[in-house]
């Protein structure tokens, strides 16, 4: 009989001495027993002499204290938050330290070993690495789990309603993904990521970025084969302000709550579907020159006359060329197409999301009086509402992952 792997908890801490003792806490009390936790105290080494940045470096010199207290055996300590063991220069922040942990990780333990990447204000249930774990014994081929998550209310409610409508528009964007057949249908969370060594090795490890390291991360993953994304066990990440990224959950808060929210738009829906109508037409790309529907906006981005052309010349084998094509229009391309026209759609969000959920997700409309979601407002509707539609995508994107864990989509990229 195999030997079950180790899980390795992933977890970059940068003034969190308040929350990562919860998270650890969730840590010990797992039903999965093989676990090593690795945590990256960092930070700048130059902000110890940053008047501004001074109670980060003692936040952080707390959390290395408490962690010395700990001593579990199962707990690796990487101090990059110490005098002169702090980040020199451009690399630092959460994607420097991800890669730091991940690579240090992979470097030390067997290939059949797995990563599970969290944050420091991340909870989860007991079952939670245990269900990792089922996870990938069922789906060997999977290179990566992005697991399920959800933000909990917090009683804030303009924390609460910013969260709710930042939640909704990732919800929106990843079902749309979803039903127009794309390879990058996922979500990326950093807290909510976990890949097996062999895999992180194969395709070149996790790229360090000041922020969106897991969407790029994920999508390299997807470029190389498939990922899982269903799971019972759900992560429920922090809500709350953050400034420590450019993007991402904590800054969306933050601009959410001054309503600031350009960019986190609501796409008109039929933006996916002219990706999706370019999708239809690789197949036939493959044999000739055809213009599609984003034809000209990639030209542009590429600076190519025809992007299609040397594709067409290098892959002979047409499924190679699909997924060639679905390599260079990738995660990205998709979302900087849709950001490009989103400006020249006359709808507003609440438009975009009602019209949406009219044409696909009538039923919704059954649990609410007519009236309530007619007039739709993220500004204005309650939070109950807010919160009720969050909770529709939800169980919209559950049994999406859950059809495609099960195969009954097939995936387009290898």
């Amino acid at each position: 009989m195999q030997e079950s792997p180790t899980l390795h908890i992933a977890l970059p801490a940068l003034n969190e001495w308040e929350t990562l003792p919860a998270t650890l806490d969730c840590i010990a009390k797992q039903t999965y027993s093989k676990i090593q936790t690795w945590i990256c105290v960092n930070q700048p080494d130059s902000w110890w002499n940053e008047s501004d940045k001074i109670e980060v470096c003692r936040n952080n010199q707390k959390t290395l204290a408490f962690l010395a207290q700990w001593k579990k055996s199962h707990l690796h300590i990487i101090d990059r938050a110490s005098h002169g063991l702090g980040w020199i220069g451009k690399s630092h922040g959460v994607g420097q330290a991800r890669k730091t942990i991940m690579d240090a990780i992979a470097s030390q333990v067997g290939e059949s070993d797995i990563i599970v990447s969290l944050d420091a204000d991340t909870r989860f249930g007991s079952g939670y690495l245990e269900s990792v774990y089922a996870i990938f014994s069922a789906y060997p081929k999977a290179l990566a789990l992005s697991n399920p998550y959800y933000h909990q209310l917090t009683g804030d409610e303009v924390l609460d309603r910013a969260m709710l409508r930042y939640e909704i528009y990732m919800r929106y964007y990843a079902i749309n993904m979803w039903r127009i057949s794309s390879p990058y249908c996922f979500t990326a969370l950093g807290s909510a990521i976990a890949i097996p060594i062999w895999a992180y090795k194969k395709v070149g490890g996790l790229t360090a970025k000041k922020s969106g390291e897991d969407f790029y991360f994920l999508q390299k993953i997807r470029k190389a084969g498939w990922i899982a994304q269903h799971n019972q066990e759900v992560v429920w990440p922090a809500t709350r302000y953050s400034d420590r990224v450019y993007f991402g959950t904590g800054p969306a808060l933050i601009k959410g709550s001054m309503g600031i929210w350009n960019s986190y738009p609501i796409y008109d829906y039929k933006l996916f579907d002219t990706v999706g109508k370019t999708y239809d037409l690789f197949a036939e790309l493959f044999h000739r020159e055809l213009e599609t529907p984003m034809s000209a906006f990639l030209n542009a981005q590429f600076g190519e006359k025809d992007i299609f052309a040397p594709l067409r010349a290098n892959y002979k084998d047409p499924k190679k060329f699909i997924d060639a094509c679905h390599y260079k229009i990738d995660g990205l391309r998709v979302l900087q197409f849709l950001k490009h026209h989103q400006g020249l759609e006359p709808h507003s969000d609440e438009e975009n999301l009602m019209i949406f959920l009219s044409l696909f997700y009538a039923d919704f409309f059954d649990t609410w009086e007519n009236y309530k979601v007619r007039q739709f407002s993220f500004v204005s509707s309650p939070i109950a509402l807010l919160n009720s539609i969050r909770d529709f995508l939800f169980e919209q994107e559950s049994r999406l992952q859950q059809l495609d864990l099960h195969e009954a989509i097939t995936p387009k990229v290898n």
